[in-house]
């Protein structure tokens, strides 16, 4: 995934989130927000540059999250950035905050920031969450459901595909993350032509194999280092996302700047399926293959969209046809956890202001209600 920067343009799906015990507030889709206030810009100007901010404050000028993340035991991991309205350099600010899963604040944390730097980005990992390299894997380390930071340990050497394993970062470098022994490395056997990456489950690492050649790109998957199997890319299509969860695997097929289908298996590889239709009017998708949001849910369900756009949901885990979401307002983006829908509405251009429905959005019934996340205090 990429990931975005705060009161720039959103670059990125959401990591998981949410829990039961969360506190939700009702919000119907025509609501707005009155961010507009006089004092606003001078308070957001205060924060960033404070050379040692209040996650309070720094929370309270970014508005929205920019991530969201989710530990095994339900505790939850939210980042913020307040960058620089005014220009890409300056000062800047970021914090996170661990709520327990109860709802209330376990942890926080704020730093000063260069509004240039690269916010940090976390995933729920077991036991808690991990950072996402940023300038290296020396920035990689583990947050437990408390906020102790624990060193991880960082390795050339290549693993080879366990259940547990997450994807941490990808491409250059393209690294997994073991929870078990906190462990940062290469995944091992990668096809050197591999171009994307996903991890299910079960450690079965996926690879979309793109040669310089004429020859057609390949899916290929592995599990514990062997290979298991590999099919090539229907032509005339290239292959662009790859994403695996919930027995079900797929690829977005692109052709020129768009994306036209997708490349589906829920069966391990075993048999595939094209989807070029659907209910999903791909020509209609104008943002690039970079905007594609594809998520499996945990039901082998596809959600498909593009950041800023509309979404669809398979009908079901066959994911032959889709219907489109209604959502209480834009989503910059939009990811899933379980079965849960998550939605961030979020400023894409540079302002001091909040925009209408800005925030968190959650829904765990497909789709036909959704309710905005509020902080327990």
């Amino acid at each position: 995934m990429a990931w975005l920067r705060k009161r720039g343009r959103r670059a990125v799906g959401l990591v998981a989130v949410a829990s039961a015990a969360l506190a939700l507030t009702v919000c119907s889709p025509g609501g707005s927000d009155d961010g507009g206030s006089g004092d606003r810009e001078a308070k957001y100007r205060r924060v960033i540059e404070d050379p040692h901010p209040r996650p309070a404050d720094v929370i309270e000028a970014a508005g929205a999250p920019t991530g969201v993340v989710r530990a095994n035991d339900g505790s939850l991991l939210l980042t913020y950035n307040a960058g620089n309205v005014e220009d890409d350099e300056g000062p800047a600010a970021t914090a996170w905050r661990i709520v327990g899963p109860d709802g209330r604040t376990v942890a926080e944390h704020a730093e000063h920031a260069d509004a240039e730097a690269v916010p940090p980005v976390f995933k729920g990992v077991r036991g808690g969450f991990v950072r996402v390299p940023g300038e290296g894997a020396e920035a990689a380390y583990a947050l437990d459901v408390r906020g102790k930071r624990h060193k991880v340990t960082i390795t050339d050497t290549p693993l080879r595909g366990r259940p547990g394993d997450i994807l941490l970062a990808e491409p250059e470098p393209t690294l997994i993350y073991r929870p078990a022994t906190r462990t940062v490395a290469p995944p091992a056997g990668v096809p050197d032509d591999a171009v994307g990456l996903a991890v299910d489950e079960r450690g079965t690492v996926w690879s979309l194999d793109q040669p310089l050649t004429e020859d057609p790109n390949r899916v290929v998957w592995q599990r514990d280092g062997r290979t298991l199997g590999s099919t090539a890319v229907p032509k005339p299509y290239a292959g662009g996302i790859l994403a695996a969860r919930g027995g079900t695997t797929a690829l977005s097929l692109t052709r020129g700047e768009g994306v036209r289908g997708l490349l589906v298996t829920t069966e391990g590889g075993e048999h595939w399926q094209t989807v070029l239709a659907g209910g999903i009017p791909w020509g209609d998708l104008k943002r690039g293959p970079e905007s594609l949001v594809l998520e499996p849910l945990a039901d082998g369900r596809l959600l498909v969209g593009e950041e800023g756009g509309r979404y669809w949901l398979a009908d079901d885990r066959a994911n032959r046809a889709f219907h489109e979401l209604k959502t209480p307002t834009t989503f910059t983006s939009f990811t899933v956890y379980g079965t849960t829908l998550y939605g961030i509405a979020d400023a894409t251009t540079a302002t001091y202001d909040l925009v209408r429905g800005e925030g968190l959005w959650i829904s765990r019934d497909g789709g036909r209600e959704w309710r905005r996340y509020a902080q327990r205090g």
